[in-house]
């Protein structure tokens, strides 16, 4: 009994601190107004993937053929908040291709040398606060004209961090619970009086 608390716990701590890689695949095609993209665990178990195109009413963002949400362009600014969890889920890796048209254009040359300076700026400033991130940056030539951008960005993090950001959520949720039911109480105590 003694042995299979030792290996559980064991297990149990391995399992916490294990690492965890999250790959986001996109692909996006300016002229047709298309982003395909991809989440995968390890790179190779695919979790969800879909389609997003810019409309009038904002981002129709298609998850199954049956399955489509329009993201209204007002709330686009607050959904970065309602995304950062926590700081433990950290850039790993970020790969970029840029495919511009027209191979023999003065112009999608210069587009091109354009993005890759202006890369190649950014990605020393990445680099020399985060040395551990793999930073590639590549364009293509296209025959036809067209401006399509391929990356994937890879995150790890561990089941540590992860309950940290499940437990700093619920809890997050419940102090406004609390907050809304004692403003709603003092609201009813004072229509009352």
């Amino acid at each position: 009994m003694d042995e299979f608390f030792i290996y559980g716990t064991f297990i149990g701590v391995f399992l916490l601190f294990v690492p965890i890689f999250v790959y986001v695949d996109t692909y996006a095609d300016v002229r047709g107004n298309k982003l395909w993209f991809s989440l995968s665990l390890y790179k190779y178990f695919r979790i969800f993937g879909g389609y997003g195109e810019l409309r009038r009413e904002g981002i129709a963002v298609h998850l199954t053929k049956k399955f489509a949400a329009v993201v209204p362009y007002e709330n686009l600014a607050n959904t970065r908040k309602k995304f950062e969890i926590t700081k433990g889920f950290q850039i790993w890796r970020f790969h970029q291709v840029i495919e511009t048209g027209g191979a023999n254009s003065v112009y999608s040359v210069l587009l091109a040398a354009a993005i890759r300076s202006a890369s190649g700026a950014a990605f020393s400033f990445v680099r020399t606060r985060y040395p551990f991130v793999s930073l590639k940056n590549s364009a293509l030539f296209a025959e036809e004209p067209c401006l399509k951008l391929s990356t994937q960005t890879a995150f790890v993090f561990n089941n540590l961090v992860l309950l940290v950001a499940i437990t700093k959520k619920i809890l997050e949720a419940l102090i406004n619970w609390i907050r809304k039911r004692k403003s709603t109480a003092s609201w009813k105590k004072l229509q009352s009086n």
